[in-house]
């Protein structure tokens, strides 16, 4: 019996993962078995004021966990060469509760402690918001620390600061418009909550403050936000990018110049499932310090799914889109069986590719002994290179009846006449084809096809085994109109919908072409 085994992935931008020295090595120098999916690895050729930092973090009470002696000891490396900082930026992006106050009020002091005469700015959603935590926060645990006796609070409206008398250093507040940050030299500019700015005006205002300043840095820090977080969206869009070149370039070169942003994220895909506590203890570094397991079930219980996706698994909260009439999407869930795994005798094979081409996707359909189909998507990857191979060796492998693709004028189209070269010929005789013969779909059959598939969701015909790609498909699909019928629209989808069409012509091939070749078959194989 040969069973279907899944390969199937989402964007290349969630599904990203470092190499796995990467996580070997945080856990031998920190401890952390909570390795962000994007983060600056430290480079042990420089030294760093983390350690330092870390003193800092103690004495206000909140000794430093794992993931944020990792971030810090990044963020604070010293270039030997010149004796600054190598990073002027550092980013991170982690979810709720995971102690990034704590973090971000050590790095203010320990500037403040560090050096003279340094002009410190932490800015939040509104200046009302960063007085709030700037007073009732930051000061509270300065005061109650044995720090105390080194600074005084200044609390005078629209001249707020936290003076250090020995290094005459100043902690201050600001609002978030484009004159933040204009006066004196800024050294450090904190953006929190950075998830609520829309515009980099706070970043524009700060940005000019620092050029003088040959140690400064500007950190910001958010969890997740929403559509709307047009700044912190474009932030976590080029960090990730960064992180993805530099070990890129680490792999061909261990002495690669070394970007000056430092970033870090912890972030759960949508294939790894909310009420798992492997996503849980793989996405926030605090769980088992801070934080505890029964505290996020209880959040999972209380909050609307996308806001516990937002707050604890770091995903940007999207609007949800209405729902197109003609997939029944409804009834998919209850169409999951994770245990079906039918014998691959009867079965056929479809491919389909994205709107864009970047991404093609390989589907089966299968039928199962009680009579219904098993739906299953067996292969998901990024371009079209691997498609032709790919194919050819499952074609060989499980001896299709038939293998389906969309013809001229669909993505898929192109990769017809290439399917005819590698050997997965097209019969001679449209409507009489033989096993592993290659099926090219029309206009008409498409449409058929998807109405087909429409009504097997609503009565209770096929079977799938809960893939998430596929789900996203179904969920996020959209259908034009062709005369009275419909069809699955590529352009208009949501998301990639290639899955989803790739199965639908699976099934159509299946049922409509299948039993011909077994007629076939069984004729021939009675002559003696």
């Amino acid at each position: 019996m040969t069973t279907m085994t899944t390969s199937a992935t989402s964007e290349p931008s969630e599904t990203w993962a470092p190499p796995p020295e990467f996580a070997a090595d945080l856990l031998d120098r920190y401890g952390l078995t909570c390795p962000p999916r994007w983060g600056t690895p430290r480079n042990p050729a420089f030294p760093s004021l983390g350690p330092k930092l870390w003193k800092v973090m103690a004495a206000l009470g909140a000794p430093p966990m794992p993931w944020q002696k990792y971030v810090t000891d990044v963020a604070l490396e010293i270039d030997p060469s010149t004796g600054l900082f190598v990073h002027r930026e550092v980013g991170l992006s982690v979810s709720r509760q995971q102690g990034k106050t704590e973090l971000t009020l050590g790095a203010q002091v320990h500037r403040a402690l560090a050096f003279p005469r340094q002009n410190i700015i932490y800015a939040a959603q509104t200046r009302g918001m960063a007085r709030q935590r700037w007073e009732d926060e930051f000061w509270e645990k300065i005061s109650g620390s044995p720090l105390a006796k080194r600074a005084r609070i200044r609390k005078s409206n629209g001249n707020e600061a936290i003076l250090w008398g020995a290094t005459r250093s100043r902690m201050g507040i600001t609002a978030n418009t484009e004159k933040a940050g204009h006066g004196p030299p800024l050294d450090l500019g904190f953006i929190d909550e950075a998830f609520a700015h829309e515009d980099d005006r706070l970043e524009q205002a700060f940005s000019p403050a620092m050029l003088t300043r040959a140690m400064a840095q500007l950190w910001w820090a958010s969890a997740g936000g929403t559509e709307k977080s047009l700044w912190l969206n474009k932030k976590r869009a080029k960090g990730r990018e960064v992180i993805e070149a530099l070990f890129v370039a680490l792999a061909e070169d261990e002495a690669a110049v070394r970007p000056r942003a430092a970033y870090f994220e912890w972030f759960a895909p949508e294939t790894m499932p909310r009420d798992d506590p492997a996503t849980w203890y793989a996405t926030l570094p605090a769980l088992g310090f801070t934080v505890t397991e029964d505290t996020i079930r209880a959040e999972l219980e209380k909050l609307d799914p996308a806001e516990f996706d937002r707050a604890y698994l770091n995903r940007t909260r999207t609007a949800t889109p209405p729902s197109d009439p003609n997939i029944p999407k409804a009834e998919w869930p209850g169409l999951g069986d994770a245990s079906s795994r039918p014998a691959a005798e009867e079965l056929a094979l479809a491919v389909d590719v994205s709107q864009d081409r970047k991404h093609a996707s390989i589907g089966v359909a299968i039928k199962r002994t009680d009579g219904r189909v098993h739906l299953e998507l067996i292969d998901r990857r990024a371009g079209t290179a691997w498609v032709v191979p790919a194919l050819t060796r499952l074609a060989a492998l499980w001896r299709p009846l038939v293998v389906a693709i969309s013809g001229a004028g669909t993505p898929a189209g192109s990769l017809v006449d290439d399917l005819v070269a590698a050997g997965i010929t097209v019969p001679e005789k449209k409507d009489q084809p033989h096993r592993g013969h290659l099926v090219v779909l029309r206009g008409g059959d498409m449409t058929e096809a998807c109405g087909q598939l429409a009504d097997a969701l609503r009565q209770d015909t096929v079977r799938h085994i809960e893939q998430a790609p596929l789900t996203a498909a179904v969920n996020g699909g959209r259908t034009r109109r062709v005369g009275d019928a419909w069809v699955i629209d590529r352009t208009a989808s949501l998301v990639d919908v290639a899955p989803l069409v790739a199965v639908t012509e699976a099934r159509w091939a299946l049922l409509a072409k299948g039993p011909a070749v077994l007629d076939d078959y069984d004729v021939l194989s009675s002559i003696g």
